[in-house]
C-alpha cells in the first residue's frame, strides 16, 4: 500500500495508536518494530481492541483486508505524516535546543493560543515517531503548529525537518549534551545547525536570541532572521528579579510576574514573546499567557509542602543545565539551600571530566548542604569534596529518612534514568 492509498484510509480515520494499551475506536494501529519488540505481533490485539485497521511489515500476519501491508511501518508513518502536512497550509514551528526546549514549546504554545487554534506536541514526543503522531493529530481547524524536535544523534533534526517541513524555527540554545551521541560538542553544533539549514534551503524564517553569540552567527546567513532579548530586536524585556520566580519589565515600562523560576528560564519567556510579536498576538495577551503558565512534570517546577521548598528539576540533566540550575539556586534568597544531585547519562567519555566540573561548581556557591547520588558523581569525587556522596538512589533515600532535611530550599536535580522524582514526596513532607 503506498502513501496515497494510506491517506484516504487515515482520512476515514484520523485516530493513531502504536501502542495496543492505548487503542483507541476506529483508529489506525501502526505495528512498530523496536529494538526488543515487534508490534506485528500484536495487530490481531488492536483490531479486538478496536482498531479499525492496522499497519503492518510482516506479510505472515496479513489475515484480513483490515491488515494494510506496507513495506516498513515507521516509514509509512513518517511519510503518511509528511504527506499530511502538506495539505495543511497553516505555519510549522520548529523548536529545538539543549535546554528549554519543552519550557519554549510551552510557553509558545500559551502566547499563539490567544489568538490561534494552535496545536504543539504533547509532552516530548519529539523523536521520529513523536513528531508524525504530533503532525497526524493536526485538523483543518488548526491554524498553527508548534512542533518540538529532540536528538541525540548527527541528523536527527535534518530528518525531523524533512518530515515536518517548518517554516519557521527556534534553537533556544547549544550545549553540552548527549555527547556520547554526537561524539562532541561540535556534532551537537552541527545537530542543532540543521534546523537553520533546513530554513535557509526553503526560505523559512529563523527566530534568533541576540544574546547568544553562537545563534547570531548563525543568524547571519539570513535577510529575514527575527532576534529577541536585546533592544531594537522583535522583543526585548528587562529581567527584574528571581526571588524565586521571575518578574520583567517589557518595553512599554509594565511590570510583570511569573510562575517561572531560575534567570535561565527568562529567555524562554523572551523567546515566546518574540513568537508572539511576530504572529501578531497583542502584547497585552502575550504577557498574560506568560504570567499564567505555571511549570509541570518536574522541569523547574515549585514544589511547597509541610517541611521544605522544593525546585523540582528531575525531569533531566545535562552540563549546560546543571550550571544554569544550580547557579539560579544560589542566588535564591533562602535561609538554607539543599541540593540534591543525580548523575548526568549519556556524556560518554566526556563524562568523568563533565561529573567533576560539577563537583566544582557546587563546592564553589557556598550552598549549604550537598547530596550528590550516582556512580559517575562517586567516580569523579575528591576527599577534599565537602558533599556527601551516595553510590544509589536507594542510599540516598535512606539517608534522607534519617536526616530529613527542614525549612530549606531543596534542589532536586539529575538524569531522568536516575528517578530523583520518587524522593519529592518524602521531601515535601508528606
Amino acid at each position: 500500500m503506498n502513501t496515497a492509498q494510506l491517506y484516504e484510509i487515515y482520512l476515514q480515520h484520523p485516530l493513531i495508536a502504536t501502542d495496543t494499551r492505548k487503542i483507541l475506536p476506529n483508529s489506525l494501529f501502526f505495528a512498530l518494530r523496536g529494538a526488543n519488540f515487534n508490534a506485528n505481533l500484536f495487530a490481531q490485539e488492536a483490531l479486538a481492541k478496536g482498531a479499525a485497521y492496522v499497519v503492518v511489515d510482516d506479510p505472515a500476519v496479513v489475515a484480513s483486508e483490515r491488515y494494510l501491508l506496507v513495506e516498513h511501518v515507521l516509514v509509512a508513518l513518517q511519510q503518511l505524516a509528511n504527506h499530511h502536512r502538506r495539505q495543511l497550509k497553516i505555519p510549522f514551528l520548529a523548536i529545538t535546543g539543549t535546554n528549554g526546549k519543552t519550557t519554549t514549546k510551552e510557553l509558545v504554545l500559551a502566547v499563539l493560543r490567544k489568538k490561534f487554534n494552535t496545536l504543539a506536541t504533547v509532552g516530548n514526543l519529539n523523536n521520529h515517531i513523536g513528531v508524525p503522531l504530533t503532525l497526524l493529530s493536526l485538523t483543518g481547524a488548526h491554524e498553527v503548529a508548534v512542533v518540538e524536535m529532540g536528538a541525540n544523534h548527527i541528523g536527527d533534526i535534518r530528518e525531523l525537518c524533512d518530515i515536518a517541513e517548518p517554516n519557521y524555527g527556534l534553537i533556544t540554545n547549544i550545549g553540552q549534551a548527549h555527547l556520547e551521541g554526537f561524539g562532541s560538542f561540535e556534532g551537537v553544533i552541527r545537530t542543532k545547525s540543521e534546523l537553520f539549514d533546513h530554513l535557509r534551503q526553503k526560505n523559512g524564517v529563523p527566530i534568533i536570541n541576540a544574546r547568544n553569540e553562537m545563534l547570531t552567527n548563525m543568524g547571519r546567513r539570513f535577510a529575514n532572521a527575527h532576534y529577541y532579548g536585546l533592544p531594537g530586536s522583535t522583543a526585548n524585556a528587562e529581567l527584574l528579579a528571581t526571588d524565586p520566580y521571575i518578574s520583567y519589565r517589557d518595553e512599554e515600562g509594565n511590570c510583570h510576574q511569573t510562575q517561572l523560576l531560575g534567570a535561565y528560564n527568562f529567555d524562554n519567556i523572551l523567546a515566546a514573546l518574540c513568537v508572539g510579536r511576530i504572529f501578531g498576538v497583542p502584547d497585552a495577551l502575550a504577557h498574560e499567557a506568560v504570567a499564567e503558565y505555571a511549570p509541570t512534570n518536574n522541569r523547574s517546577q515549585v514544589m511547597r509542602g509541610a517541611s521544605n521548598t522544593l525546585i523540582a528539576d528531575a525531569y533531566n540533566a545535562n552540563p549546560s543545565s546543571m550550571r544554569a540550575a544550580l547557579e539560579s539556586f544560589a542566588r535564591m534568597p533562602a535561609l538554607h539551600k539543599v541540593a540534591i544531585l543525580g548523575d548526568m547519562f549519556e556524556l560518554g567519555t566526556y563524562g568523568p571530566a563533565r561529573h567533576r566540573e560539577v563537583l566544582d561548581l557546587v563546592a564553589s556557591l557556598g550552598i549549604n548542604q550537598a547530596l550528590v547520588c550516582g556512580q559517575a558523581f562517586c567516580a569523579a569525587r575528591n576527599e577534599a569534596d565537602p558533599m556527601q556522596f551516595f553510590a544509589t538512589k536507594e542510599e540516598l533515600a535512606a539517608w534522607l529518612v534519617a536526616h530529613p532535611p527542614n525549612n530549606a530550599y531543596v534542589l532536586v536535580k539529575g538524569s531522568r534514568g536516575m528517578g530523583l522524582e520518587s524522593l519529592l514526596p518524602g521531601l515535601l513532607g508528606e
